[in-house]
């Protein structure tokens, strides 16, 4: 878009607009955001972004609508702790959860 204006704009200077501004555009899209239902069901897979592996947890209530979703290098407590807190701050205490049979221990 800027360069049909004739302005010429590097690659870096876009990395650091999206760096700046993509936490002001998330935090307003937040706010616009309807609630969820209650009851949350959570999952986790293991997918390939750009030629590398990683874990994508998700979260999404009962009638389907995503929640929150994260994703990692590693399938560990400390990740999965991390997107759960992370869902909660954002939507409010569930009052259930279902987690997929994954085995994953739970503590």
């Amino acid at each position: 878009m800027m360069a049909e204006r004739g302005i010429h704009v590097d690659h870096s200077t876009i990395n650091r607009w999206v760096i700046k501004f993509a936490p002001l555009l998330e935090h307003r899209a937040r706010g616009r955001k309807k609630p969820v239902a209650s009851s949350w069901r959570m999952d986790e897979t293991y997918i390939n972004v750009k030629g590398q592996w990683k874990y994508y947890y998700r979260a999404v209530d009962k009638y389907g609508k995503v929640i929150d979703f994260l994703l990692c290098a590693h399938r560990d407590e400390k990740a999965a702790r991390a997107f759960f807190i992370k869902a909660i701050g954002h939507n409010g205490l569930p009052e259930k959860v279902v987690l997929d049979k994954s085995g994953a221990p739970i503590r």
